[in-house]
C-alpha cells in the first residue's frame, strides 16, 4: 500500500473509532454497568425514603422503583430513537453524534450527585438521558457509518455499531467489579463514568468527515462531497462511487425526506418495513439485552455464589463480544441473510448486529431515517416492556423464563428463512429495486392474466 491509501484506511478506522466510542459504545455500557451496584442502589433507596417518611418501604415496592430506574433508560431511548431523525436531515449525521452528547453529561452530573443530594429521582432522571443519548446514537451512527463506507465493506463497517455495543457491555461488566467502582462508597461514579466516552467523541470526531452521501443526495453540495470523498477513499478513481450516487440522487430526485407515518402508507416499502418490524421486535424480544439489565439478579436466583456473580457475568459478555467481532469479520464472506438466520436459530445470540446492518441497506436515502425511526422506536419500546416485565417473569415461571424468548427466536428465524433476500455486495439502488419487485408482486401478476378477455371472445 502507498502511503496515501494507508492514511485514508487510518481515516476510514479512525471515523468508525470516533463514531462508535460515543455512539453505540455507550448503549451496551449503559446496559451492563447499572447491574453491579442493584443491592447498592435498592439499600440507598429504602434509606432515602426511610429517611424522608421515617417508614421503610416494602420489598415489592423496592423491586418496582429498582426495576423503573433500570427501565427508564429504555423511555429515554425511545424519546431518542424519535428525535434521531430530524435531527440527522437537519443537523446532519457528524453534527448529530456530536450535540448527542450533551445528553450523556446531563446524566453523569444526575448520577454523580444524586448520593449526596440525596435523591433516588435523580439517578431516574440521568438514567432517561443516558437513554436519549443511547437512542439517538443507536440510530445515527450505523447511518453516518454506512454511508461514509465504499460498498465492497459496507456491511462490514455498518457492523462495527454492533461491536462497539458488545465492547461497551465488557468493559461496563469489567469497570463494574468492585475492586474498581462498583463498591458501595463509589458506585455514583460508576454511574457518571459514561461521559468518559462521550468526551472522547466530542475530541475526535469533529476532525473527521460528514457522510458523502448526505452531503450529495440530502444537501445537494457535490463539492463537499468529493472533499469528504477524498477524505476517505484518497485521490484515486471517485466516478463509480459517485454514478451510484447520482443515480441515487435522480432516482428519488423531487423527494423530500419521508415521515415514518408516509413509510406505513407507502406499498413501495412494504416488505423493507414489516422486515425491519420484525427483526426490531425481536432484537429486544429473545430477552438478550434484559439478561444484562438483570445479570446479578438472575445469577444470583441460579445460586451462583456472591463474589463470583461478577466474574460470571464479564464472562457473558465477552461471548458476545468474541460473537461480535467474529460476524463483523466473516459478514461480507456470509451474507447478512445467513447470519441472522443462524442467530436466530442459536437462540438470538446477538441479533441487533445484523439487523443494524440490515436496516442500513433495505432503504433509500429519503427513506432511511423515518426507518430508522421505526426501527429505533420499536427496540426502545420492547425493551421497555421486557426490562419491567423480566423480574416478574422470573418470579412466575422460573427455570423455565426463557420459553416466550425461545418462542420468539424460532417465529423469526422462520421468517427470515422464508422471507428475507440477501443484500451482499449489491448498491442501495439494486436492494431498492429487488424489494420493490416484491412489493409489486401482485401487480406484476395482474399485468400479465389475459383470462377474462379470452373468455370474453370464446364462442359456445
Amino acid at each position: 500500500l502507498t502511503a496515501l491509501e494507508r492514511l485514508t484506511k487510518e481515516v476510514l478506522f479512525l471515523t468508525i473509532c470516533a463514531a462508535g466510542i460515543g455512539g453505540t459504545f455507550q448503549y451496551g455500557y449503559n446496559i451492563s454497568i447499572i447491574s453491579a451496584p442493584t443491592t447498592y442502589i435498592q439499600t440507598f433507596i429504602n434509606e432515602t425514603w426511610l429517611e424522608r417518611t421515617g417508614a421503610s418501604l416494602e420489598s415489592d415496592v423496592i423491586l418496582l422503583v429498582w426495576s423503573f430506574i433500570v427501565s427508564v433508560y429504555s423511555l429515554g431511548g425511545l424519546t431518542g430513537a424519535l428525535i434521531a431523525g430530524p435531527m440527522a436531515i437537519k443537523l446532519g449525521r457528524k453534527t448529530s453524534l456530536l450535540l448527542n452528547n450533551a445528553f450523556v453529561i446531563i446524566a453523569a452530573v444526575l448520577s454523580g450527585f444524586s448520593r449526596m443530594a440525596k435523591s433516588f429521582e435523580m439517578i431516574m432522571l440521568g438514567r432517561f438521558f443516558t437513554g436519549i443519548n443511547a437512542g439517538v446514537s443507536m440510530n445515527i451512527q450505523p447511518m453516518y457509518l454506512g454511508e461514509s463506507a465504499p460498498k465492497k465493506v459496507r456491511g462490514a463497517v455498518a457492523l462495527t455499531s454492533a461491536s462497539f455495543t458488545a465492547l461497551g457491555l465488557v468493559l461496563g461488566q469489567v469497570v463494574g467489579i468492585r475492586e474498581l467502582l462498583g463498591g458501595e462508597e463509589s458506585w455514583p461514579l460508576l454511574l457518571a463514568s459514561n461521559v468518559v466516552p462521550g468526551l472522547i467523541q466530542l475530541i475526535t470526531l469533529p476532525w473527521l468527515p460528514e457522510s458523502p452521501r448526505y452531503l450529495l443526495i440530502d444537501r445537494g453540495d457535490k463539492e463537499s462531497c468529493i472533499c469528504a470523498l477524498q477524505k476517505l477513499r484518497g485521490n484515486g478513481d471517485l466516478s463509480s462511487e459517485l454514478e451510484e450516487m447520482l443515480a441515487e440522487q435522480a432516482a428519488i430526485k423531487g423527494q423530500r425526506a419521508k415521515s415514518p407515518w408516509e413509510l406505513f402508507q407507502n406499498p413501495s416499502v412494504r416488505w423493507q418495513l414489516i422486515s425491519i418490524i420484525v427483526l426490531s421486535s425481536a432484537m429486544q424480544l429473545c430477552g438478550n439485552d434484559s439478561m444484562y439489565f438483570y445479570a446479578s439478579y438472575v445469577f444470583q436466583e441460579a445460586g451462583i455464589p456472591y463474589d463470583k456473580i461478577q466474574y460470571v457475568i464479564i464472562g457473558t459478555g465477552c461471548c458476545e463480544l468474541i460473537t461480535a467481532v467474529t460476524c463483523n469479520a466473516i459478514i461480507e464472506r456470509a451474507g447478512r441473510r445467513l447470519l441472522i438466520l443462524g442467530g436466530y436459530s442459536l437462540m438470538a445470540v446477538w441479533a441487533i448486529i445484523f439487523m443494524v446492518a440490515l436496516s442500513q441497506q433495505i432503504f433509500d436515502q429519503m427513506s432511511r431515517p423515518a426507518a430508522y425511526m421505526i426501527c429505533g422506536s420499536l427496540i426502545w419500546s420492547n425493551l421497555f416492556t421486557v426490562g419491567m416485565a423480566f423480574p416478574f417473569i422470573v418470579e412466575g415461571l422460573a427455570h423455565f423464563c426463557y420459553l416466550p424468548f425461545f418462542t420468539v427466536c424460532v417465529c423469526t428465524a422462520l421468517y427470515v428463512g422464508f422471507f428475507l433476500p440477501e443484500t451482499k455486495g449489491k448498491t442501495f439502488l439494486e436492494i431498492s429495486n429487488e424489494f420493490k419487485k416484491r412489493n409489486f408482486k401482485a401487480q406484476t401478476c395482474e399485468k400479465f392474466w389475459k383470462g377474462p378477455e379470452e373468455i370474453k371472445s370464446t364462442m359456445l
